[in-house]
C-alpha cells in the first residue's frame, strides 16, 4: 500500500484497460526511476489498477506483463467485498464500529450519533434520499477534526509543522505528504478504528522528516506510533470494505 510521494516524481505513461472477471478496469501506468521491476496493485475498492514501471521498459513488455497477470486480477477482484450504500437502513462503521443509518422525521437538524436499543446509530434528519449525502458531509467533517488533532499532537511531538491538510477522497493511497509539505488524507479513514486513523496521521507527519520509505524513516513512525505494524496490518485486510461503501 502507497501512502505517500516519493522525492522524484514518478511519469505517467498511456493508460490502459484490462478486462478481469466480466468487469472493465482502468490501468494507470506509471514509470519510476526507481523502480527494479514491473509491478501491479489493485487500488483500494477494486476500481482500478495501478502498474508501476522502470524507465527502460518498452510500452510492449508492459501489454505483456498486464496479460500475464489477467487471471491474478480476476482472482483478486472476486475476492473484494460487495459495495454498500449509503442509505437509510444501511450498517457503516464510524471510528471502527458499525452503525446503522437511521432516518428521523424532521426536515432540519444535523446527523447525531447514538445507541439506538443498544446499537449504535447515525440519525439523519431530513428527506429520506438525502441521507447518503448528509451522513457523507458528516463523516467528512469528522475526519477534518479527528485529522487534525492527530497532526497537530505529532507534529508537536516531532518539532514540525506541516503547511496545510487537505481531506479528499483517493482511491489510489490513504495519504500523501506533498514537497510542499502539504498533507491529504482520504476522509474514509473516519471509518476505521481511532487507534489506526492515529497511525496514519502519524506516518504523513513523519514524511515532514524523512520524505522517503527508509529505515530512518519507520524509526521516526515507530517512535510516534509503537503499535504501527498492527495498524498497517488493519489496513492491509480492511482497507477494501471501507472503499467498497458508496455515497451518491
Amino acid at each position: 500500500m502507497v501512502f505517500s510521494a516519493q522525492r522524484r516524481r514518478p511519469q505517467a505513461r498511456h493508460d490502459r484497460e484490462v478486462e478481469a472477471d466480466g468487469l472493465l478496469l482502468p490501468v494507470r501506468i506509471v514509470e519510476h526511476a526507481g523502480a527494479r521491476r514491473l509491478t501491479m496493485r489493485i487500488q483500494p475498492g477494486g476500481r482500478a489498477l495501478k502498474v508501476t514501471v522502470p524507465p527502460h521498459v518498452s510500452d510492449a513488455q508492459v501489454d505483456q506483463f498486464i496479460e500475464r497477470n489477467r487471471n491474478w486480477v480476476a482472482a483478486r477482484v472476486a475476492r473484494i467485498p460487495a459495495t454498500v450504500a449509503v442509505a437509510v437502513g444501511a450498517t457503516i462503521p464510524y471510528l471502527g464500529r458499525g452503525h446503522r443509518i437511521v432516518h428521523l422525521d424532521r426536515l432540519r437538524g444535523v446527523v447525531e450519533v447514538r445507541d439506538i436499543a443498544g446499537e449504535p446509530s447515525l440519525l439523519v434528519p431530513g428527506e429520506p434520499e438525502q441521507a447518503g449525502r448528509k451522513v457523507a458531509h458528516f463523516l467528512k467533517a469528522q475526519a477534518r477534526q479527528h485529522l487534525d488533532r492527530a497532526v497537530a499532537c505529532h507534529a508537536g511531538a516531532l518539532g514540525v509543522r506541516a503547511r496545510a491538510i487537505r481531506i479528499t477522497d483517493t482511491v489510489s493511497r490513504w495519504g500523501s505528504c506533498s514537497t510542499t509539505r502539504t498533507l491529504s488524507f482520504s476522509w474514509r479513514i473516519v471509518m476505521a478504528p481511532p487507534e489506526v486513523l492515529d497511525y496514519l496521521a502519524a506516518h504523513e507527519v513523519a514524511h515532514l522528516v524523512e520524505m522517503n520509505h527508509s529505515p530512518a524513516f519507520w524509526a521516526v513512525v515507530a517512535e510516534l506510533c509503537p503499535q504501527m505494524s498492527r495498524h498497517r496490518a488493519w489496513l492491509r485486510r480492511h482497507g477494501g470494505t471501507l472503499h467498497a461503501i458508496t455515497i451518491g
